[in-house]
C-alpha cells in the first residue's frame, strides 16, 4: 500500500502533467507547427517531475495555494526540459536517447532541437510574468523569478555545464565534483524549494530550510545518477550508461570508487532530510521525494 507522502507525490505529478502544455495551448501562444511538436516532445517524455513537484511540495509545506504555484511550476520543468535537450546535443554530452526514446535533435534535427530548447526557456518567464500570482502579488513572483533566472543562468546550470566540459579527462578532487554538481544539478532543485517557500508565503528561516533541503536533495540525485550510470541499464535509465566514465566526466564512483559514492549519497539524504526536520506533517511529501530520489533506478 502507498504511503500519505507517496500519494501526494503522485497527486502533485499528476497534476503537473495535466497542466504542462495548457501554458501552450494554441489559444495561449502561437507556435510554428514543427517547432511546437519538438517542444511538445520532449515535454511529455515522461519523468517524475522531481523539480515542480518539490516546488509544490515546498508551497504546501509553508501553507500555500498549489493553483497560484502551479504556472511556476510548470516553467522550472520548462527549464528543465530546455536544459535536457540542450545537454544531449553533439557538442554537449552527444546523447542519442533520453528516457528511452530517441533524443529530440535525432528526431527534428540539431538546429530545431536547438530553437525548441530556446523556445521552453523563454516562454518559462512568459508563463511566470502572466500568472494570476504575478498580477497578485508582484513583488512575491519577481523573487521568484529571479530565483529561477540565477539558478538556471551562468552561476547556475549553464555555468556547471561549462565546468562538467572542461573537466572531461581531467583529475579532479571533491571540490570540483561538488562545485559542478552544485551548479548544474542542484541549483534548480535549490531554486524550485526556495520557490516553493517563497510564493507560499514562508518565512524567511522557513524559506532558507527549503532552499538548503533543495541543495542536498539536488547533489543526491546526481550522486544517485552517478552510481545509476555505472550499475544500471539502458532499459532501467533509458539512456546509454557507463557513458560519463567513457567520456572521461568527472564522476564519484570514477573517481573516488563506489564505496565513497555510496557513503555520500546516504550521508546527502540524512542532510536533505535534516533541513526540513524543524518542518511538521505537512512536509510529509518534501521527506517522501528523498527516499524517492535515493531508490530510485532511473
Amino acid at each position: 500500500m502507498a504511503s500519505p507522502a507517496s500519494e501526494e507525490i503522485d497527486r502533485r505529478r499528476e497534476t503537473v502533467e495535466d497542466h504542462l502544455l495548457r501554458f501552450l495551448d494554441r489559444d495561449v501562444c502561437r507556435i510554428p507547427g514543427r517547432l511546437r511538436e519538438a517542444m511538445e516532445y520532449s515535454l511529455t517524455a515522461g519523468g517524475k517531475r522531481i523539480r515542480p513537484v518539490v516546488l509544490l511540495s515546498a508551497g504546501g509545506a509553508v501553507g500555500g495555494d498549489e493553483e497560484e504555484l502551479l504556472p511556476f511550476a510548470c516553467a522550472v520543468e520548462y527549464v528543465h526540459t530546455y536544459s535536457l535537450i540542450h545537454d544531449d546535443l553533439p557538442a554537449m554530452d552527444d546523447d542519442d536517447y533520453r528516457r528511452g526514446r530517441p533524443s529530440n535533435h535525432k528526431v527534428f534535427g540539431e538546429a530545431t532541437a536547438i530553437l525548441a530548447g530556446d523556445a521552453l526557456l523563454t516562454e518559462a518567464f512568459r508563463v511566470m510574468g502572466e500568472s494570476p500570482l504575478a498580477m497578485k502579488d508582484p513583488r512575491r513572483a519577481l523573487a521568484a523569478v529571479a530565483v529561477l533566472a540565477r539558478a538556471a543562468g551562468a552561476e547556475g546550470m549553464v555555468g556547471g555545464q561549462q565546468l562538467d566540459l572542461s573537466a572531461e579527462g581531467l583529475r579532479g578532487g571533491r571540490t570540483e565534483k561538488e562545485e559542478i554538481d552544485l551548479r548544474k544539478t542542484s541549483a534548480l532543485l535549490s531554486a524550485a524549494a526556495r520557490m516553493g517557500g517563497i510564493l507560499g508565503f514562508g518565512t524567511g528561516a522557513q524559506v532558507e530550510d527549503l532552499a538548503r533541503y533543495g541543495r542536498a536533495l539536488g547533489l543526491l540525485f546526481q550522486a544517485t545518477d552517478d552510481i545509476l550510470d555505472e550499475t544500471g541499464s539502458f532499459e532501467e535509465m533509458g539512456k546509454n550508461v557507463v557513458k560519463d566514465r567513457v567520456r572521461g566526466k568527472l564522476t564519484y564512483p570514477g573517481a573516488f570508487g563506489m564505496e565513497a559514492a555510496v557513503a555520500r549519497a546516504e550521508a546527502l539524504n540524512r542532510e536533505a532530510l535534516s533541513a526540513v526536520s524543524s518542518f511538521g506533517k505537512e512536509a510529509e511529501g518534501l521527506r517522501g521525494i528523498v527516499h524517492l530520489v535515493a531508490a530510485r533506478r532511473s
